[in-house]
């Protein structure tokens, strides 16, 4: 069984975090990481374990729990600068520094518009540590007609980037 981490480090853009987590398939262990501002969002879920993001001492927080991917969605620019510089004073900073130590697959979607020099400078950095940076973009192959499938396309994406199987979007077609 796979273990994925889904952070949520603020609260713009939370529901692709939330419908990320819903949407991965039943045979994956998910952990949710939310953080306070996050919590406003979530009312109620189901068969999930949620952690604190102050619980830093947490079974995600060790490299020996043995998780599979992680996913920051969304990703705050001080969370991405967090993670860029090795801070881990939170359990998502925490759980990703040791994703990065345990060369696990670690994605992280910053949500803003537009990137500074220096949001930019750290989405560098962690790709070239092999940190996936994945914002939230659509494209216009698949056809989107709705806000939910626009949704879909994009968390469609996280998933296949990380080896998760999916039908969540139309896939390019060749009509040669």
């Amino acid at each position: 069984m796979k273990k994925v981490v889904i952070s949520i480090s603020g609260a713009s853009g939370a529901n692709l975090g939330l419908k990320a987590l819903k949407l991965l398939p039943e045979g994956i262990e998910k952990h949710l990481i939310i953080s306070d501002h996050a919590k406003v969002v979530l009312d109620k879920e189901h068969n999930i374990t949620i952690h604190d993001d102050k619980e830093i001492a947490a079974s995600i927080a060790s490299g020996s729990f043995k998780v599979d991917a992680m996913m920051i969605i969304p990703c705050s620019m001080n969370t991405l600068a967090k993670i860029s510089c090795g801070i881990a004073d939170n359990l998502t900073t925490r759980a990703a520094a040791v994703m990065i130590k345990e060369k696990k697959n670690l994605l992280l979607a910053p949500r803003e518009m537009p990137f500074s020099p220096i949001a930019l400078e750290n989405m560098h950095k962690l790709s070239t540590l092999g940190i996936i940076i994945a914002p939230p973009v659509m494209a216009y192959y698949s056809e989107q007609a709705t806000l939910e499938e626009m949704e879909n396309f994009m968390i469609g994406k996280w998933f296949d980037l990380l080896g998760i199987e999916n039908n969540l979007y139309k896939r390019w077609e060749n009509d040669a």
